[in-house]
C-alpha cells in the first residue's frame, strides 16, 4: 500500500499548499501570524480564496490553475494589508512562542494522525467510493478539468444544474490540472488535505476562541479531531458528501472570527468583518448548509455577547444598539433559513430512533452504533467541572448544545413534527449532515475539560519531587496515551472501517467492478478523444467520462433528458428492428455503447426500468462488439 501511495505525493502536496498559501499570504499581511488562532485561520481562507478564484477566473477570460489563484490571493492580501494600515499597523497580539509552538506540534500530529487513517481507508490512492453521489462528483471534476473551468455555475452542468457549490470540485481538479493526477486520485488526495488540515485547523481555533488561548486547550481540540466518527468520515461513506465535508471543514473558522467580531478593539472591526465575510463566502461556496452550520452554532453566541454587552453598559443607547443588532441577526437567520429550504422531494428523510436515543447518541458523539467517544466523554465530564467552579465559561457548551438539539431533532422525531420541518429541512432532514456536526460542537467543550484536567495534573506533579526531565517525560507519555486512545478508539475506527468498505472494488460492487473498470481504463486506447458514448448511469458506466476522459450522453443519474435519449435508453437493444433508434443515434451523434449489465445503484425498480432498452444488448448488425472484460461490455455503433 505504501509503495502505491508514493505516487500520490505530488498531488497531495498540492492540495496541502493550496490549502496553506493563499490564506498565510492573506493572514500574514492583514493580522500577523504570531497568535495561535489567527495562524490556525490559515488554511480556510485558503478554501475560499480557491473558490472565489474558480468562479471570477471565466469572468475575466482565464484557465483554471493556480495562476487565477494567485492573483486573487495577492488582490485580497494587498486589501487586508491596506486594512491594516488603516487599523493603524495593528497585527492580532503575539502569543508566547510556547502556545505558538505547541499550537503547530498539535495540528502537525492531528495531521499526520488524520492522514494515516484516510489512507487505511481508502486503501489505494485510484480507489473510489463505490456510493451513489460519487457519479456526479467524480465526472464534475473531470468536467472541471477538460472545460478548464470549474466554476460554481459551470461544474453543475454535469447534472443540469445552474449553480453548484464549487470548493471542493475547485481544489481536486485544481491538484488535477496541476499534476496530471487522475480524477480518482486528485479526488482523494483533496479529501485527505481538508480532513487533515483543513478541518483540525479550524476546529481548534474555534476551541481557543472559546476556551481560552492555552496550550492545552490547542493541544487537546487538535488530538479529538482525529477521533469521531460522525466527522470527517462519515462523509467519506453517507453520500459520498465531499462538498459538505469542505464545508463543514470551514464551518468552524467561520463561527471563530464571528466571535471574536464582539471583541475586536474599533480600529480592527473593519477588517475582521473583511474576514468574516470571506470565510462565510467561502463556507457557503463549500456548500450552503455549511454557513448555516455556521450560523446555527455562532448566533446564541453572539446574542449573548449582546445581552451582556447592554447589561454592562446600562446606557439606553447600548440597549438598543444590542437589541437592534439581535434583530438584524435573527432577520438575517430568517432569511438564510427561507432560502435554504430544500424541497419534498429532497428531503424525505425520516428519523431512525427515538429522541431518548437521539439524545444519548448526541451527548456521546456516536451516532449510526458508532461506540461511545469515552475519552471525550471523560473530557465533557471536567469540562461540567470547570464550568461549575467558573460560571462564565457556561458559553463554551452552547455550540454543543445548539448540535445535539438539531440531531435530536433530525434523528429522533417523526417527519411530521413541525419544528422539524422548520429547523433542519434546509440539511434534507437528513440525521446523517446533523450528526457531522456533533464533533463540532463537542471539541471546543471536551477542549475546556482537558485543559482543566491538565491543570489538575500539573498541580499533582509540581507537588512530586521530580526533575525536570522525569516531569517532560511524564507529559510526552501522557500525550502520547491520550493521542492513541483518541485517534485509535472504536467510534472513528468502527467509521472507517465503513469508509474502506466503500472504497473496495469488488465484484458485487454497486458502482464499479473490477472488471467495469478495468474496461474504462482501456477506453482511452480503444475510443477516439471525440467520440460519445452511451450507456446506464445507474451501473456507473457514465464514469467514462472522469476515468478515461470519454465524453457520455447522460453524466449523472438525475438531469433532463432529451426525447432521442430517452428513446435509446428504453429502445437501443431494437437497433436492429427500429429504424428510429438509428435516427435517435444520428441525432446525438453516439459512436459507442457501454453496458454494465443491470445492476443498479440505486436499486430502485422504477428508475432502473427506464433504462431497460440499453442493459444486457447483443452484438448485431448494428452493435459491433469492441471489448469486454466479465459482464462488462463496449460496443461500437455502426451501420447507422
Amino acid at each position: 500500500m505504501i509503495e502505491s501511495w508514493s505516487a500520490a505525493i505530488a498531488p497531495f502536496t498540492v492540495a496541502v499548499l493550496a490549502l496553506i498559501l493563499p490564506g498565510a499570504v492573506i493572514v500574514a499581511a492583514g493580522w500577523g501570524i504570531r497568535n495561535a488562532k489567527t495562524l490556525l485561520l490559515v488554511p480556510a481562507p485558503s478554501a475560499a480564496v480557491i473558490a472565489a478564484a474558480a468562479v471570477l477566473a471565466p469572468l475575466v477570460g482565464m484557465r483554471w490553475s493556480f495562476l487565477p489563484v494567485l492573483a486573487l490571493t495577492i488582490l485580497i492580501g494587498a486589501v487586508a494589508f491596506g486594512l491594516r494600515r488603516l487599523a493603524r499597523g495593528l497585527a492580532s497580539p503575539a502569543d508566547t512562542p510556547h502556545l505558538v509552538w505547541w499550537t503547530v506540534g498539535a495540528l502537525a500530529t492531528a495531521f499526520v494522525v488524520i492522514s494515516a487513517q484516510l489512507v487505511w481507508a481508502f486503501a489505494d490512492p485510484d480507489n473510489i467510493a463505490q456510493r451513489f453521489d460519487n457519479i456526479v462528483h467524480l465526472n464534475s471534476v473531470r468536467y472541471a478539468v477538460e472545460t478548464a473551468n470549474a466554476s460554481a455555475f459551470n461544474i453543475g452542468a454535469t447534472s443540469d444544474i445552474a449553480f453548484y457549490p464549487n470548493a471542493w470540485h475547485a481544489l481536486a481538479s485544481l491538484v488535477s490540472v496541476t499534476t496530471s493526477a487522475t480524477v480518482p486520485v486528485a479526488v482523494n488526495v483533496a479529501n485527505i488535505a481538508v480532513s487533515a488540515l483543513l478541518w483540525p485547523a479550524s476546529v481548534t481555533g474555534l476551541a481557543l476562541t472559546l476556551a481560552g488561548e492555552r496550550a492545552a486547550v490547542a493541544v487537546s481540540a487538535a488530538v479529538l479531531s482525529t477521533g469521531f466518527g460522525a466527522f470527517p468520515a462519515l462523509f467519506f461513506n453517507w453520500g459520498v458528501l465531499y462538498p459538505n465535508a469542505t464545508g463543514y471543514a470551514v464551518a468552524p473558522a467561520v463561527i471563530a472570527v464571528a466571535i471574536r467580531l464582539g471583541r475586536s478593539p474599533r480600529p480592527l472591526l473593519l477588517r475582521d468583518v473583511a474576514l468574516l465575510l470571506l470565510l462565510a463566502g467561502g463556507a457557503f461556496l463549500a456548500h450552503p448548509n455549511a454557513l448555516l452550520v455556521a450560523y446555527a452554532l455562532s448566533t446564541p453566541l453572539v446574542l449573548i455577547q449582546l445581552l451582556q454587552h447592554a447589561l454592562h453598559v446600562r446606557t439606553l443607547r447600548a440597549s438598543v444598539r444590542s437589541g437592534v443588532g439581535a434583530a438584524a441577526l435573527l432577520a438575517f437567520g430568517l432569511i438564510l433559513w427561507i432560502a435554504g429550504r430544500t424541497s419534498a422531494e429532497h428531503s424525505g428523510w425520516d428519523r431512525w430512533q427515538s429522541a431518548a436515543q437521539a439524545f444519548g447518541e448526541g451527548l456521546l458523539a456516536a451516532p449510526r452504533g458508532f461506540a461511545p467517544a469515552f475519552v471525550a466523554a471523560v473530557l465533557l465530564g471536567a469540562a461540567v467541572v470547570a464550568i461549575v467552579r467558573r460560571p462564565s465559561l457556561f458559553v463554551v457548551a452552547v455550540p454543543f448544545a445548539v448540535t445535539v438539539f438539531l440531531f435530536v431533532i433530525a434523528s429522533g422525531t417523526p417527519r411530521e413534527f413541525f419544528l422539524r420541518e422548520a429547523l433542519t429541512n434546509p440539511w434534507y432532514n437528513d440525521a446523517n449532515r446533523l450528526a457531522a456536526m456533533l464533533p463540532m460542537g463537542m471539541i471546543p467543550l471536551a477542549a475546556l475539560g482537558g485543559a482543566y484536567l491538565a491543570d489538575r495534573l500539573g498541580d499533582l506533579m509540581r507537588s512530586w519531587s521530580w526533575s525536570r526531565s522525569a516531569r517532560g517525560a511524564a507529559i510526552v507519555a501522557v500525550l502520547v496515551v491520550f493521542t492513541l486512545s483518541v485517534a485509535a478508539a472504536g467510534n472513528v475506527r468502527g467509521a472507517l472501517s465503513q469508509v474502506r468498505e466503500a472504497y473496495s472494488s469488488t465484484p458485487d460492487s454497486l458502482l464499479l467492478s473490477p472488471d467495469e473498470r478495468a474496461l474504462l481504463e482501456r477506453l482511452g486506447d480503444e475510443v477516439p478523444e471525440d467520440a460519445l458514448i452511451a450507456g446506464s448511469p445507474r451501473t456507473g458506466a457514465s464514469l467514462a467520462l472522469a476515468i478515461a476522459g470519454r465524453d457520455v450522453t447522460e453524466m449523472h443519474v438525475f438531469g433532463t433528458r432529451s426525447d432521442d435519449e430517452l428513446y435509446l435508453d428504453a429502445h437501443l437493444r431494437d437497433i436492429d428492428e427500429d429504424p428510429r433508434v438509428c435516427g435517435s443515434i444520428r441525432a446525438l451523434g453516439v459512436d459507442y455503447v457501454l453496458d454494465f449489465g443491470d445492476r443498479d445503484i440505486l436499486d430502485s425498480a422504477e428508475g432502473a426500468q427506464a433504462y431497460a432498452g440499453i442493459q444486457n444488448l447483443a452484438p448485431g448488425e448494428h452493435l459491433e462488439l469492441v471489448d469486454s472484460q466479465g459482464d462488462a461490455r463496449l460496443f461500437q455503433v455502426v451501420g447507422c
